[in-house]
């Protein structure tokens, strides 16, 4: 089986034309980029207001033969509507992604379902999933939780988007991993994390976002998470690390994440049970 990797935006924080050129040396075959911020203020690239980097990176893409895979990101938080979001979806259609991901911020599970279904209904012109993520922090703070809202959406390009830490740090059970239909599944992001439970909510962000570990080098149950997963899911490297970056750079640091990724993903697969 050969695996398809993304390089994600998270891991370099780059703007796209830089990521899909460093994705493509690296040897991904995929790319993400972020459109809109995950955080108010935080960095993103609406390039529906930026046309040369719109021709840019689709020149990028042309030159290098590396695809944009996911968008971020869709922040449901129980008042932004999906006009918001319409020029995003426009931009990820006409850069021909696959996915948009979306994060679960409404406490009211009712209405993040209305605004996620919604969405979905939204992006399908543009031949566009949308990909629900969870976080340990967030209202939506379990992959049974997503595939509950998800699953209550009912919609044809709606998807549970799994990210190793978010499962090694909430109450996630590989049970509820392999409840999920595969057809409600279409990549996974990996990453490891410490062992030891994060210690604030502070600890539990700082990792998520800025340090996370290569695969193999913390203590999250990565065999276990892909084992539990559908085998021919694409795989997005996401794995920020400030420091190490500070030290090797970008383009050294995607090399690794790849090549360690990799590694990785043929154990885990040839350990898979027949």
């Amino acid at each position: 089986m050969t695996r398809s990797y993304c390089l994600s935006y998270l891991t370099l924080e780059l703007s796209p034309p830089e990521t899909i050129t460093l994705a493509a040396r690296s040897g991904y075959q995929s790319a993400g980029v972020r459109l809109m911020p995950a955080l108010p203020g935080g960095q993103a690239f609406p390039m529906w207001k930026d046309a040369a980097m719109l021709r840019e990176t689709e020149r990028a893409i042309a030159d290098t033969g590396v695809s944009i895979h996911d968008i971020e990101i869709a922040c449901i938080d129980g008042e932004t509507r999906v006009d918001h979001w319409l020029p995003m979806l426009e931009t990820a259609g006409r850069l021909k992604a696959r996915t948009v991901i979306a994060a679960g911020l409404d406490k009211d599970e009712g209405r993040l379902t209305d605004t996620f279904a919604a969405l979905c209904e939204a992006a399908r012109p543009f031949g566009l999933s949308i990909n629900l993520e969870f976080t340990p922090w967030a209202p939506l703070n379990s992959a049974a939780a997503a595939l509950r809202v998800v699953t209550a959406a009912d919609q044809p390009n709606g998807e549970v988007l799994i990210d190793t830490i978010h499962v090694a740090r909430s109450a996630t059970t590989l049970d509820d991993l392999q409840g999920i239909p595969a057809s409600r599944m279409s990549y996974l992001q990996i990453c490891d994390c410490p062992a030891r439970p994060a210690e604030s909510l502070e600890d539990l962000l700082f990792t998520a976002r800025q340090e996370r570990l290569l695969p193999g080098e913390g203590g999250a149950d990565l065999a276990g998470i892909v084992g539990a997963l559908p085998a021919d899911l694409i795989v997005s490297v996401e794995i920020p690390s400030h420091r190490r970056i500070a030290d090797m750079g970008h383009a050294a640091w995607a090399e690794l994440c790849l090549a360690e990724s990799r590694r990785a993903m043929a154990d885990f697969d040839a350990g898979r049970q027949p």
